[in-house]
């Protein structure tokens, strides 16, 4: 049965110079006809008069992407619009009253795309998280997933796995000629520990690049009035939390995100880690401790006369601060957010810290999921492996081989993943 034809703004909301809308599906080319008088030549702007129902619209440049050479893998066209917000309501209204013509869902470009093998899944992950950027170290990372970086790997260790299983199923299909080859079975564990030695150095890097998609978590901890959402105010170049001299003002955890020269970063402001009978405050501190566990990274405040340890949790970075105003004593990186002195040093230093922890940004694993089918394959080649090495059953070896091929399946999209789809698309825009 025929599908929908699909149209949403592909611009942002709000008044600007030019706003686009696109369409895609099988009504598409007649939409087009109609509204615009006749289609103009593929992927060629051209200025059309856009008319609806009620009369001309707007005077817009028009793009026809004819099937299959189209985002999405059907025909497709956009308006390049004047960018008011009744023009483009206008065109929305008038393309809804087409027959099987509807506003797009959110992400439903880039379903299409993948459904018609334009794109497969570690590439929507990559459109997605280039969306999402914010830093230049996530651009770069997230254009290199979308352009194939994973696909092409993925694709070079699936022509391995098949160059083995072709050995390994060969004594299958003639096992009444005897066992494994020693020469056949040789060729086959190359292959299989060629691929394991590449996923090995894939995966010591997986961690880096969840860490750059995701950005570093620094915690700011410290006893009461240690300078934390002072020194969270400076880091930020704003205002966001709460200065006082009050011990116990800030009671619940403040997150800001950070572009700290390219380096994706979330600050994480907390409550004084002390003991109190305030209930209140006492919750605060409960979320802060709880919170210094899952960082990534952690400032640990300390006054100039404080003795204390901090918590056991991240890579602590030890501060002492209000230099200024005393003589620092004890160990840490002196500093004072009043005067500016030993602010340069801790950037430098947090700097440092960070980019040990995201590498070069060329990590090929960047989600999750594609951690855990990696490994899945991982696991798979390396119990093939064992069997070839003690003589296993030839079957049982096959049959490891093809879950292996089945994980990497996993990674780009062909096998198992209908479950998260919907959840993937929904994150994205209408429409992308």
């Amino acid at each position: 049965m025929p599908r929908d034809t699909i149209f949403a703004p592909a611009s942002g909301s709000g008044k600007a110079a030019i706003a686009i809308v696109r369409i895609s599906g099988p009504q598409t080319r007649f939409v087009v006809e109609t509204i615009a008088g006749s289609l103009p030549g593929p992927r060629q702007a051209t200025l059309r008069i856009i008319t609806g129902p009620e009369g001309p619209i707007d005077r817009a440049l028009l793009v026809w992407f004819p099937a299959p050479h189209s985002f999405t893998g059907e025909d497709c066209a956009e308006f390049h619009l004047h960018g008011s917000l009744a023009v483009v309501r206008s065109l929305l209204s008038c393309l809804s009253t087409f027959t099987d013509c509807r506003l797009a869902q959110p992400g439903e470009f880039a379903r299409r795309a993948f459904e018609h093998g334009k794109m497969d899944l570690s590439e929507v992950e990559g459109l997605a998280d280039l969306i999402d950027s914010e830093t230049e170290r996530q651009r770069k990372q997230a254009l290199r997933q979308m352009e194939g970086g994973l696909s092409l790997r993925v694709a070079e260790w699936r022509q391995a796995l098949l160059s083995a299983m072709a050995l390994v199923e060969s004594d299958i299909d003639f096992s009444d000629e005897g066992d494994i080859e020693p020469a056949t079975s040789r060729h086959a564990q190359r292959f299989i520990e060629q691929l394991i030695s590449d996923i090995n150095h894939v995966l010591a890097s997986a961690r880096q690049g969840q860490r750059l998609r995701e950005g570093i978590v620094v915690i700011v901890a410290g006893p009461p009035n240690a300078g934390k959402s002072t020194l969270v105010n400076a880091l930020a170049h704003r205002d966001i939390a709460i200065v006082s001299p009050i011990a116990g003002t800030t009671r619940d955890l403040i997150e800001v995100p950070l572009d700290l020269e390219g380096l994706p970063v979330t600050l994480i402001d907390t409550a004084g880690l002390r003991e109190s009978t305030d209930d209140i405050e006492n919750q605060g501190i409960a979320r802060a401790r709880r919170r210094v566990a899952q960082a990534d990274l952690g400032l640990w405040l300390m006054p100039p006369d404080y003795d204390g340890q901090p918590p056991s949790g991240p890579d602590w970075i030890r501060i002492r601060t209000k230099a200024d105003v005393s003589q620092i004593t004890g160990d840490g990186l002196p500093i004072s957010v009043l005067t500016g002195a030993g602010m340069d040093q801790l950037r430098a230093r947090l700097k440092n810290e960070i980019e040990q922890r995201l590498g070069s940004g060329d990590a090929l694993i960047t989600r999750e999921r594609q951690n855990q089918a990696l490994t899945r394959a991982l696991l798979s080649l390396s119990q093939a492996l064992q069997g070839l090495k003690s003589g296993g059953a030839t079957e049982l070896i096959a049959e490891d081989l093809r879950l292996a091929a089945r994980h990497f399946g996993e990674i780009i999209g062909v096998v198992g993943v209908e479950a998260m789809l919907d959840t993937l698309f929904a994150q994205f825009c209408i429409g992308k």
